[in-house]
């Protein structure tokens, strides 16, 4: 699924709508580079969850924790250089206990559940592209 988004309310709205189908246990993987919306991304799917503060990009705190109908754990691994620096603050730790939101996730690949949905969002002409892919997947064993 591909979406066009040419203002960032558009990317908000967008998070908003998506939020509606998102449960306890989900976990989000944000791709994209520098300043191509994945916070704002996160301001509408924090909103859309019912949390009242507005999020913020965490990158330099790694997590930002809101409440809403759900607890939503936002992560930014953007600073990191390796799972030393973040050994505090597991991300797995939080993912049956809401909504989990990871930005720059490819720098704790290790990290990623098996069932997650992905987004990917790119600059584009006039505004930027959001790719979304749903991929799942069970553990050996279970």
């Amino acid at each position: 699924m591909t979406e066009r988004l040419t203002e960032a309310k558009d990317t908000e709205m967008w998070g908003e709508r998506l939020a509606d189908e998102l449960s306890k246990g989900d976990v989000v993987l944000l791709f994209g580079g520098l300043g191509v919306g994945k916070t704002t991304l996160v301001r509408g799917l924090a909103r859309g969850l019912g949390c009242v503060e507005p999020a913020v990009s965490p990158t330099y705190t790694i997590l930002e924790i809101y409440h809403g109908r759900l607890p939503v754990f936002h992560f930014d691994f953007y600073r990191i250089e390796s799972h030393e620096d973040v050994r505090a603050t597991d991300a797995r730790e939080f993912y049956d206990e809401g909504v989990t939101l990871i930005e720059w996730p490819e720098r704790v690949r290790a990290w990623w559940p098996t069932s997650r949905l992905e987004i990917t969002l790119e600059h584009c002409d006039g505004g930027r592209e959001l790719k979304r892919r749903m991929v799942t997947g069970h553990a050996a064993g279970h």
